[in-house]
């Protein structure tokens, strides 16, 4: 089924530069610094606003980006999955490392600028453009052959349970409440 879908999306052609530039978006060299400078943006906004715990937000940000890399690799090494051909032998394709950082980098940008959006078709903007950007390094990652759809998918279901986590420790209650 990957290789059908696959084959589907790369036969709609986005042009190579194209495709390249989104699979990047996911690359931690681009997507760390703009965390960071969300990340700070927050911490001092909620500083000069009075916000008492100003710096948890940022903090558990920054340690769930962390946590990437942490959940990934071990993920990759266990399940020992091929890539697509193009990327020749080996394994460690599931899930997308790429996808992964892009989904909880710029997922944790938004959640944490939204408190500051007042208007809601801003809050709406911002959420699609995020979910857009992401679907956009997903389309490259595959585009571009580096990963199968599932690799891409799986990277994504495990940054929203990330986020969904951060979301919860931010607010002071257990996931499970």
């Amino acid at each position: 089924m990957d290789d059908r879908l696959s084959a589907a999306l790369i036969s709609r052609g986005l042009p190579y530069r194209a495709a390249e530039l989104l699979a990047d978006i996911g690359n931690v060299t681009v997507a760390l610094p703009v965390l960071a400078v969300v990340l700070v943006y927050a911490a001092s906004r909620d500083r000069r606003d009075g916000v008492p715990d100003w710096w948890r937000r940022p903090a558990v940000a920054a340690l769930t980006m962390a946590v990437v890399p942490l959940l990934v690799l071990p993920l990759k090494e266990t399940i020992a999955r091929t890539g697509p051909a193009v990327m020749g032998p080996g394994t460690g394709y599931y899930p997308s490392g790429h996808a992964s950082t892009a989904g909880v980098a710029y997922g944790a940008c938004l959640l944490l600028v939204l408190p500051y959006v007042r208007s809601a078709y801003r809050r709406r903007e911002l959420t699609i453009g995020c979910v857009v950007l992401n679907a956009g390094v997903g389309l490259g990652l595959v585009e571009r052959g580096y990963h199968w759809p599932l690799d891409v998918v799986g990277a994504w279901c495990l940054s929203v349970v990330l986020l969904y986590v951060m979301s919860r420790v931010w607010a002071g209650r257990a996931p499970r409440d």
